[in-house]
């Protein structure tokens, strides 16, 4: 027997849908069930801004879904990360024992949503962060390539602080590691 609770999530499940530019996105699926959970969330300031999801699934996969995006909805990444399926299903009044994994869905793919958008940010922020300069023609490259993508000279990679230098190069110029 279900809760009232998860019959009123089931009934009316809030957050329904897509962010068509969400930030993160993370899809579980339980294939001896055949659920399917997908959760985007918009990020602000480091908070989740809007979430919404998809299910295809049971009565207690959407309502999972459901009370999931409310408890998060305002939350800090690091309050979304510490969600459990042991905090969704009791914020839910319990699940019956054979759809406890439901729990494990909800909370699973909000996690996988949440180290996407990290993932992204650091990806970010490495690509931001890295301007190359070729040693020989001071042509911006994209990326550290082993070789000049403008002149063709072979350059390489300062291991410590990512400097292009020259390929005969020993000692750093910008941080004095050798090389």
């Amino acid at each position: 027997m279900y809760s009232e609770e998860v019959m009123e999530h089931f009934s009316n499940p809030r957050n329904v849908g897509e962010i068509p530019d969400a930030d993160g996105v993370g899809t579980e699926g339980n294939p001896l069930c055949g659920d399917v959970m997908k959760m985007s969330i918009k990020v602000e300031d480091n908070r989740i801004k809007d979430i919404k999801f998809k299910t295809f699934g049971c009565g207690a996969a959407i309502a999972v879904s459901s009370i999931v995006t409310e408890m998060v909805k305002g939350k800090t990444l690091d309050e979304a990360m510490a969600l459990t399926k042991e905090t969704v299903a009791e914020a839910l009044g319990g699940l019956p024992p054979n759809k406890m994994h439901c729990s494990n869905l909800g909370s699973d793919a909000l996690h996988k949503a949440v180290e996407d958008y990290r993932s992204k940010q650091k990806s970010k922020e490495t690509k931001e962060k890295f301007v190359c300069h070729c040693p020989y023609c001071n042509t911006t490259c994209d990326a550290p390539y082993p070789y000049c993508n403008s002149c063709g000279a072979s350059i390489k990679i300062c291991p410590n602080c990512g400097e292009a230098l020259k390929k005969e190069t020993t000692i750093c110029t910008k941080c004095g590691t050798s090389v």
